[in-house]
C-alpha cells in the first residue's frame, strides 16, 4: 500500500505527473459547468493538491482560493498556476474541518478526491468528522452557494464501483440532500512503461499488474460527482 501521507508531503511532482494523465477526454469541466456556471464566481478548491481542478477553474472564475493540508502540494500548484500566467488565485494551508476563511466569502466550494480521507482515516467517527467539514463548507458559502465533491468510483473499472466505507460515505451525502452523477475520467499515458510506473507509484501493485496484463496505456476510471445548492 503506498504511503499517501509521504506522497502528499514530499512527492508532489510525481503525483502531478500521474494526475496530468487523468481525464484525457476532458469530461470534468463540462460536468461542473452543468451543475453551475463557473463564470464570475469566487471559488474555494478544498484539498487542491497540485492544482488539478484549479488549473481548469482559474481561467473562468473571478477568484480562486486553493486550500490543502500540504504546503508541498500547494507549492507545486502555485508554480503551475504562475506558469499559466494566472493571477486571480491564492494558496493557504488548511484543514477541511477548520477553514481559515470568513463566513460567506465564496459562491462555490469544490473538492476533488480529498474529503474521502476524512472517512477512511477516521473510521470510528467518520460521520462526526464529515459533518464538521460539511458545516465549514456551508459556513464559507454565500446564500445560494454550491458544494461539489468529486470522488473515485473505481480506477481500472469501466462502470462505477461502490463498496466498503466509501459507499457509506456516498449514501450519507445522498441522505443529506446531495444529488449525484458519474463520469469517466480515464488516464492516457505516453507508453505502457509510464502507465506501469505511475500506477505502481500511487495505486496498489494489483492495479499496476493489471495495467501490464491488459496493456493499458489508457486506464479506465469512473469518478462520482455529488453536489448541493445551499
Amino acid at each position: 500500500m503506498p504511503d499517501y501521507h509521504e506522497i502528499y508531503a514530499e512527492q508532489g511532482s510525481q503525483y502531478d505527473r500521474l494526475v496530468s494523465r487523468e481525464d484525457y477526454q476532458h469530461n470534468i469541466l463540462p460536468a461542473l459547468q452543468q451543475i453551475r456556471s463557473l463564470e464570475g464566481l469566487d471559488v474555494i478548491d478544498l484539498g487542491a493538491g497540485t492544482g488539478r481542478l484549479s488549473c481548469m477553474l482559474a481561467p473562468l472564475v473571478r477568484s480562486l482560493c486553493l486550500l490543502d493540508a500540504s504546503q508541498h502540494m500547494l507549492d507545486v500548484a502555485a508554480a503551475k498556476m504562475a506558469r499559466q500566467g494566472l493571477r486571480n488565485w491564492r494558496t493557504q494551508v488548511a484543514d477541511h474541518r477548520s477553514l481559515p476563511l470568513d463566513d460567506g466569502c465564496a459562491d462555490l466550494v469544490v473538492s476533488g478526491w480529498s474529503v474521502c480521507y476524512l472517512v477512511v482515516e477516521h473510521l470510528d467517527r467518520w460521520q462526526e468528522v464529515l459533518s464538521r467539514a460539511l458545516g465549514e463548507m456551508r459556513r464559507v458559502l454565500r446564500p445560494g452557494g454550491t458544494i461539489v465533491l468529486l470522488e473515485t468510483l473505481g480506477t481500472g473499472h469501466e462502470t462505477p464501483k461502490r463498496s466498503g466505507p466509501l459507499d457509506d460515505y456516498f449514501s450519507f451525502l445522498e441522505a443529506a440532500g446531495f444529488a449525484s452523477t458519474w463520469i469517466r475520467t480515464d488516464y492516457r499515458f505516453a507508453s505502457l512503461a509510464e502507465a506501469e510506473e505511475l500506477t505502481r507509484f500511487f495505486f496498489e501493485d494489483e492495479l499496476a499488474d493489471k495495467v501490464v496484463e491488459h496493456d493499458w496505456v489508457i486506464l479506465p476510471e469512473c469518478s462520482g460527482i455529488w453536489w448541493l445548492h445551499v
